[in-house]
């Protein structure tokens, strides 16, 4: 489905069309993270958030999980603090 036309109504609510919302994995009382970015709207699902969260800590360092970098990150804080 491309792009869909929607109403806003007095009280800022829009209505996602049910396709939209099931090709989204989004249930009944489910959550959407709104931004804007470039003066467009941007609708994002918690799903979405942590897939793309996960990608960007991938590259953190080879065979490493991101508790290991940040442990890193924070040794090599503590290490120039104390120089």
């Amino acid at each position: 489905m491309g792009a869909v036309t929607v109403k806003v109504d007095g009280s800022g609510r829009v209505v996602i069309p049910k396709d939209l919302r099931e090709q989204l994995g989004i249930p009944d009382g489910g959550e959407l993270q709104l931004s804007v970015r470039d003066g467009a709207l941007y609708g994002a699902t918690r799903l979405a958030g942590f897939l793309r969260l996960r990608s960007k800590l991938a590259g953190r360092g080879a065979g490493t999980g991101a508790v290991d970098a940040l442990l890193a990150e924070r040794r090599a804080e503590a290490g120039r603090e104390g120089a």
